[in-house]
């Protein structure tokens, strides 16, 4: 038996050199970094420096409000969508169900950049097609880019078409995964499609809503692509700058991979937290 473990690590030892190298060791070392001042040369050990601009930092308060806002108003609306997409397409009714399963996924899967281009001539101000439809119900064309207000509800509308419909196939495969019986015992006590839904569907999908829940939230927690790309690094004034793209602009473009670190670290503390705190708001009662 310690033969066999002993040649299983074997194998393993390859995989676990490289995790060690390029994973667990740039932890290690990117949150000794988060202590030393690296705006100085040689860099020197100054355990406050980083952690104590990071308190009171308005940048830093300003991309966490960003943050929490998209966290708070765009993941329960985008599971709330997915939730109504999984149901439609898992619709007995519904033909051609395979293509349209397709169609919700395929987001996912485009460029980011391409993506990205497509939204910001979709929402111009002069020839988009979002304005266009908006004159043709005779609403005023909206300034989605200059102003705040619009720039984020931009980035919440560009993020929800994205990963809705990854959400929705999750979702969809609980369903499923519900066994049929349950609803057949259902119907046959005359209970309607919509308490079978309420009372059925959602109890036993909660596990299931649990883990995209998760996963939003740290996708959330991370967001960089679309304030980057869609509104101009942030744009207007850091009216859309998020954790992510805070953290970018420190290391990548000012160089100071110190407060960088530190704010990696406190994105990943608060990812954490929160996604705690959600599951112990889920947690099943014993």
């Amino acid at each position: 038996m310690r033969y066999q473990n002993a040649t299983a690590y074997r194998f393993l030892a390859p995989y676990l050199l490289i995790f060690a190298v390029f994973w667990v060791w740039p932890i290690i070392d990117s949150f000794m970094i988060s202590f030393q001042a690296t705006r100085t040369v040689p860099w020197r050990f100054a355990p406050g420096f980083n952690w104590g601009r990071l308190i009171g930092d308005p940048a830093f308060f300003n991309a966490l409000k960003n943050t929490l806002l998209i966290l708070v108003i765009q993941v329960p609306v985008m599971i709330t969508l997915a939730i109504v997409m999984a149901v439609l397409l898992n619709s007995p009714l519904l033909k051609a169900r395979g293509l349209y399963r397709f169609a919700f996924f395929a987001p996912v899967v485009v460029g980011e950049v391409a993506y990205s281009a497509v939204f910001r001539l979709m929402f111009n101000l002069n020839f988009g097609i979002i304005n266009k439809l908006l004159n043709s119900v005779g609403l005023p064309s909206v300034d989605w880019f200059s102003n705040v207000t619009p720039a984020m509800a931009l980035i919440m509308i560009a993020v929800t078409w994205r990963w809705a419909g990854y959400n929705a196939i999750i979702l969809l495969a609980g369903m499923q995964s519900i066994p049929e019986d349950v609803y057949e015992a259902a119907t046959l006590d005359r209970v309607s499609k919509l308490k079978q839904f309420f009372f059925i569907t959602l109890p036993l999908l909660k596990p299931v809503i649990v883990f995209c829940l998760v996963l939003s939230i740290i996708g959330t927690m991370q967001l960089f692509t679309e304030p980057f790309l869609i509104t101009e690094r942030g744009g207007p004034g850091g009216g859309t700058e998020t954790l992510g793209l805070l953290l970018y602009r420190q290391g990548f473009r000012s160089l100071n991979f110190g407060y960088a670190s530190a704010v990696a670290y406190t994105m990943a503390g608060l990812a954490i937290a929160i996604t705690l705190v959600q599951l112990w708001l889920t947690r099943e009662p014993k």
